[in-house]
């Protein structure tokens, strides 16, 4: 019999199930939550009732996308953290009951694990090109920007990590104090696409080792905006395609000299990018700029595993099973979990 894994993500605001049978991808299925818009950032509550009403319908979907029997489910893996809470609560609440119902198997799965092998994801008819142990994982998202030493499927090393806010962040922060709505990180890349990236200059932190920091840039984005619309109140108005041409820049700048960094020093050139930033069209060339610089074998996922998805659940938890490791059925969500 085939080892055929639901995957369950509900770790923010997109309820997400896939079908994973032994290691190809069936179905992969998102529903997304559009009420956080008008907020300017994910409502915690709002969240976990939407993912309520959605997980069944989406979890229906893509069993009969993937033309399955709920019996030929072999596991049930589910996000257990790190993320939302109450998102986090839905998800997992619904693996149990699944599991308990079909009598099947649970694998937890840590999230961001998920994105790091949603490379090894294969998709019917698509050529399969996937990394080759050891690689570096650029690690990119709203809640994470981290360089992780990736050894094996249960092999893995934080190598640098921000020390206070997240790529993903910064972008989403400073788009909202240009008034763009939120996620900002897709507009401020649409922007900036018709921008001059060396038009104005921003604060690229001085951090020791592969740690990062945007901290300090998103104050000294405040700072600039103020100061120049005392100026010129149509400022940013008159300068928006610059601004995100040049806040886009120096993030992927910051977010490439670590990355240079970190394989001068560890000497691998097998290299991975993942998580919602992945997207970001400044960071994918750059990427494929200095991966032809410096001969790295360089993989970026499709647009439809950068955000969050449950494919990438899936196929983590299918590598956990072919290991034998399960989950119990009183297991809890974890909002902050150990990498």
């Amino acid at each position: 019999m085939k080892i055929t894994i639901l995957g369950i993500e509900s770790s923010c605001d997109d309820t997400s199930a896939a079908i994973v049978q032994e290691g190809v991808m069936l179905s992969n299925i998102i529903a997304g939550q559009k009420v956080h818009e008008i907020y300017g950032g994910v409502v915690p509550e709002l969240a976990s009732r939407a993912h309520q009403q959605n997980i069944i319908p989406v979890v229906d979907t893509a069993i009969k996308q993937a033309g399955i029997l709920k019996n030929d489910i072999t596991a049930i893996a589910f996000t257990r953290g790190p993320g939302l809470l109450g998102s986090l609560l839905v998800g997992t609440s619904f693996a149990k009951g699944f599991a308990l119902a079909q009598n099947i198997k649970m694998v937890e799965v840590n999230h961001l694990h998920g994105h790091i092998l949603a490379h090894f994801l294969k998709i019917p008819n698509v050529e399969n090109k996937q990394p080759a142990f050891p690689f570096l994982s650029l690690l990119v998202s709203g809640g994470h920007t981290q360089i992780v030493l990736v050894k094996d499927f249960n092999d893995m090393t934080i190598l640098g990590q921000t020390i206070d806010d997240a790529a993903g962040e910064a972008f989403d922060k400073c788009a909202k104090v240009m008034g763009l709505p939120y996620p900002g990180g897709p507009v401020v890349d649409r922007y900036a696409k018709l921008g001059n990236p060396k038009a104005f200059q921003f604060t690229k932190p001085v951090i020791k080792d592969l740690d990062f920091s945007f901290s300090g840039l998103k104050t000294n984005f405040l700072y600039f905006l103020r100061d120049r619309l005392k100026e010129n109140p149509n400022f940013i108005t008159d300068n928006m395609n610059d601004l995100c041409a040049s806040l886009q820049f120096t993030i992927v700048d910051i977010l490439m000299d670590k990355l240079k960094k970190a394989v001068k020093l560890t000497g691998i050139k097998e290299i991975t990018v993942g998580g919602g930033v992945a997207a970001n069209s400044e960071l994918r060339n750059k990427l494929t700029e200095l991966g032809a610089k410096y001969k790295w074998n360089l993989h970026i996922p499709a647009f439809q595993f950068t955000t969050d998805n449950a494919a990438m659940i899936a196929i983590a938890g299918y590598y956990k099973f072919l290991r034998g490791e399960f989950a119990e059925n009183n297991i809890a969500p974890l909002a902050k979990m150990k990498f």
